[in-house]
């Protein structure tokens, strides 16, 4: 029997989210990212592409690149809420859903073809998710992974590309060797030192030379030019931990400031568990100094979702790993072990009041989005980190509660 391999990316799914909120920004460049000048772009329009600009480059250079573009922190709230949309579309016609990112899917169609032509389905799944989300979105098919993933990105941006069985290493061969999914940016300076830069030159190459010069993994990539991955779809695991971290504009000392931006970062991801229904055992605090050195703490607790526990837990590993007295360039917050039941704050106390009061600050984030309300505790984060504090959203309300 063979294989049907369904790979399917949303374009540009940051900035597609946008636009489908502001229709004022089509047409134009825009990134998405730290909007400060040590930020990083974590999406770009195809517009902004063209400028040369792409995701992990600075934001500095970025801004350089192209001075007219559109600079945009991002809405998680939102990105997970779409992708969260697409993923439920996609989940309920395949048989075996594999979401490799937050923009990103595999599914394996095999044996569908006996009910149903696997590209026909494709085509039209693809055409109901860009009807139900108003998202565009890419696939490649083909009999496995890899040239699926490399189709995909061949078909965009809002197309579809079939690599008929029997035809993975005439499509690949005229490609760039960059192309293939396992090489980054030091495997590919190799091969180029190797005078290698189509996959077509990597398909004739000796498999003992790739073996001899990379290992192991030579052979993988000599397999993959040749279009042969055995790799198969795993239903998506369900996600054990959450974070997130935030780098600063300019190193700080300030211990205000930095316990106001770490109990905003603490109320999120809270706010994030019960939106998925988890609670968590662990938190973990991170710090990075001006000079680098990085350091992390945590702790385990009964398993809760609930910001009057974490806040307290997350200020006293903080409290403990800030003890030189030297400039922070970053922190970061950990929230691991996760299991379902976001209805059980914690196991031996009432917390009726803080339900209430978790209830009421997350129907304002679900509508208005995740920085439309914050503990008065946690204003001082909107100063530190970005130019625009509040993302062209209203000012946010204040749940000013103690702690």
């Amino acid at each position: 029997m063979h294989r049907h391999v369904l790979h399917m990316d949303l374009d540009s799914f940051f900035v597609s989210v946008e636009r489908l909120y502001d229709s004022r920004l089509q047409g134009r460049p825009i990134l998405i990212g730290g909007t400060s000048d040590r930020g990083v772009v974590a999406s770009c329009s195809y517009e902004a592409r063209q400028y040369g600009i792409r995701s992990a480059m600075p934001m500095r250079m970025a801004r350089s690149l192209c001075p007219d573009a559109v600079v945009i922190r991002g809405n998680s709230a939102a990105y997970s809420k779409q992708s969260k949309l697409v993923t439920d579309i996609i989940r309920e016609q395949v048989p075996i859903l594999e979401k490799a990112s937050i923009d990103e899917f595999y599914a394996d169609l095999t044996g569908m073809d006996r009910f149903f032509g696997a590209l026909k389905f494709s085509s039209e799944l693809r055409q109901r998710v860009m009807r139900e989300s108003g998202l565009p979105i890419s696939f490649g098919l083909s009999a496995n992974k890899t040239v699926s993933k490399v189709a995909t990105g061949e078909a965009k941006p809002n197309n579809q590309r079939h690599v008929e069985q029997g035809g993975e290493r005439f499509f690949l061969a005229p490609l760039s060797v960059r192309k293939i999914p396992m090489v980054g940016e030091k495997t590919y300076q190799t091969l180029r030192n190797l005078g290698v830069q189509s996959i077509g030159t990597l398909q004739e190459m000796p498999v003992d030379m790739l073996y001899s010069v990379f290992g192991k993994p030579g052979q993988t990539l000599w397999e993959k030019a040749q279009g042969v991955d055995e790799s198969p779809v795993l239903a998506t695991q369900e996600r054990k931990s959450i974070s997130t971290e935030r780098t600063f504009d300019q190193d700080t000392t300030d211990v205000e400031k930095l316990q106001s931006i770490l109990v905003a970062m603490v109320e999120n991801l809270a706010f994030q568990l019960r939106r998925g229904h988890k609670l968590t055992s662990c938190v973990r605090i991170k710090i990075r100094y001006a000079d680098f050195q990085t350091h992390s703490q945590q702790i385990t607790l009964p398993y809760t979702a609930s910001d009057a526990i974490l806040i307290p837990k997350a200020k006293e590993l903080f409290a403990r790993l800030y003890d030189r007295r030297v400039r922070i360039r970053l922190i970061g917050v950990h929230l691991s072990g996760l299991v379902g039941g976001g209805e059980q704050y914690h196991l031996f106390e009432s917390c009726d009041r803080n339900d209430r009061l978790y209830a009421a600050m997350d129907h304002i984030r679900s509508t208005y989005g995740d920085r439309a309300v914050v503990r008065a505790l946690g204003v001082g984060a909107r100063t530190i980190g970005r130019s625009n504090p509040f993302n062209g959203e209203p000012p946010p309300l204040l749940a000013n509660r103690r702690q």
